[in-house]
């Protein structure tokens, strides 16, 4: 996936954080690929802030955690064709488990780049 290797930057509070936690099955089978397609594709979506994700090689554990400006613009990705066909190639193909959780970020600060 070719999200940034520093943490997103984000607008003043309050956003939206899409937390999406997933196990991966073994095989890619164009995972990452479609990855770094749908990260491209949601960077283009009104209402995109950012997105970070980590995913642990050994394990295939992974977080990516996308923000939105608003709850609006999470629906509108959620209904995306390519986006939707994406989520149902890895319920049925690239993921042994997931879990996806929305919030609403009321504080953020960071440091020391973030100062």
């Amino acid at each position: 996936m070719s999200a940034s290797p520093r943490p997103a930057v984000t607008p003043e509070p309050p956003y939206y954080a899409v937390i999406f936690t997933s196990l991966r099955a073994e095989a890619d089978r164009g995972y990452g690929a479609m990855a770094d397609r749908m990260v491209e594709m949601a960077s283009r979506q009104p209402g995109f802030l950012g997105v970070e994700s980590v995913r642990d090689a050994e394990s295939g554990l992974g977080i990516t955690v996308s923000y939105w400006a608003d709850e609006s613009s999470i629906r509108a990705w959620q209904e995306n064709a390519q986006h939707r066909l994406a989520q149902e190639v890895g319920k049925q193909v690239w993921y042994a488990d997931y879990q996806l959780r929305v919030a609403r970020v009321e504080r953020a600060y960071g440091g020391p780049a973030g100062r």
